[in-house]
């Protein structure tokens, strides 16, 4: 009955999760807008380090093959949400922004001893914008405003599994369908109004692999290293355009009703990863992050922007007592992570890179139970105020709730 319940709660807070998409920010213009960088469990604390992560305990949206590690009979559910206070910067001007949003739902479990599955549903972009461009009007020195608000972007549904091929591999695949609209508003302010709505449509598939291969055993020091792969794929779009004038007289003219058309497909790169993962003294673990995803040979181009090939660095640090576990702060896990993105877009030839620096707890919520909340704290910055640029600057508040249950136990009969 307590398990009918969670799949409800699932599937609720799975609609709340598509709706709650919320975002501010102008490099959201661009594209299919701005990825969305949700980590599961405590890996927004270590940096979003992940690839060579493994927990039979949590959930690693990284890495498929850690499927292949969880424990038997478990069953492993975990939602998200997190906050952002931001603060928009040009040379002249600055704008303080707060949003929050659910960020994940995910469930895993294993099929048989050493083959797992998980199924899960989070933001892939968000759009977010509101600017506002003035125009001359030809033949005169008059000029004349038009509003562009864009809202919206993508949810990502996956599939993945993965299996302990070997005592020390294991491998993994994912299956991920993305799909969502893009709706973009502009309103021009002349003599009469002008109101032009778009709503893009894109949708399409992604596939990834992976793998974990535990090295042996050093003097009590444990490393894992991990890869990814994740092949290049199109979105197709179709665009559901609706536009009517209104005179100064107050009366409103249909230009466009639901006029539908075909939208040139978005292409996702190649993309591929590695991360080493080290537990050390049985106190410490490291975790160290590289990823590649190859823009430049999608040759998607926009006016003054292009797209570049993108690189992302990330380490994370864990501590956690070694000694008997006789006090709850025995028990928690104490986290520390950095995160370097050199970013997709080049904007006025200047790449549009970020970074953030976090802080984590995991906070174990039963005293018998691997149920835990995890905390984290991150500060980081992405653009620039140069070339007439924005720059962000933003404090983010991320909390998962990791339970860990039993699954498919008979119940006794005395």
């Amino acid at each position: 009955m307590l398990k009918q319940k969670l799949f409800l709660l699932l599937i609720s807070t799975a609609n709340i999760l598509v709706a709650q998409n919320n975002t501010n920010t102008p490099y959201s213009l661009f594209g299919l807008g701005v990825e969305n960088k949700t980590a599961t469990s405590g890996l927004t604390g270590l940096g979003n380090t992940g690839i060579a992560q493994k927990n039979k305990f949590e959930i690693n949206i990284f890495n498929p093959a850690n499927l292949g590690n969880i424990e038997q009979k478990s069953f492993l559910y975990e939602f998200g949400l997190n906050g952002t206070y931001s603060t928009l910067k040009t040379n002249n001007n600055s704008e303080n922004i707060t949003n929050g949003n659910f960020s994940h739902i995910a469930i895993a479990f294993p099929i048989k001893k050493d083959w797992g599955v998980g199924i899960g549903l989070l933001p892939y972009t968000k759009t977010g914008y509101t600017i506002d461009i003035e125009n001359p009007i030809e033949g005169s020195t008059d000029t004349y405003i038009t509003r562009i608000t864009g809202t919206g972007g993508l949810s990502k549904f996956y599939l993945s599994t993965g299996i302990k091929v070997l005592e020390n591999l294991s491998l993994g695949v994912d299956l991920s369908f993305l799909f969502g609209s893009i709706d973009q508003e502009s309103n021009l302010y002349t003599s009469s109004f002008v109101s032009i709505s778009d709503q893009n449509n894109y949708g399409g598939v992604k596939f990834k692999t992976g793998f974990q291969y535990t090295l042996p055993t050093i003097k009590g020091s444990e490393t894992t290293i991990g890869g990814t792969l994740e092949l290049p794929t199109s979105l197709s779009g179709t665009q559901t355009r609706t536009s009517y004038k209104t005179s100064s007289g107050g009366s409103s003219i249909s230009i466009e009703n639901e006029v539908e058309n075909d939208l040139d497909d978005f292409e996702l790169p190649f993309s591929y990863g590695l991360g080493i993962t080290s537990k050390l003294n049985k106190n410490f673990t490291t975790s160290l992050d590289y990823r590649k995803l190859l823009w430049d040979k999608t040759n998607q181009q926009q006016n003054n922007e292009r797209y570049v090939n993108q690189s992302i660095y990330a380490f994370g640090l864990e501590f956690k007592s070694s000694k008997k576990k006789l006090s709850y702060w025995e028990n928690v896990k104490y986290r520390a992570g950095f995160n370097y993105n050199s970013g997709f877009l080049k904007i006025s030839n200047q790449q549009i890179d970020s970074y953030f620096l976090s802080l984590g707890l995991g906070l174990p919520l039963a005293k018998n139970n691997k149920t835990t909340l995890n905390l984290s704290y991150s500060y980081g910055k992405e653009g620039t105020i140069d070339n007439h640029l924005i720059q962000e600057n933003f404090h983010k508040i991320t909390l998962n709730l990791n339970f860990v249950g039993n699954w498919f136990n008979k119940r006794k009969i005395d």
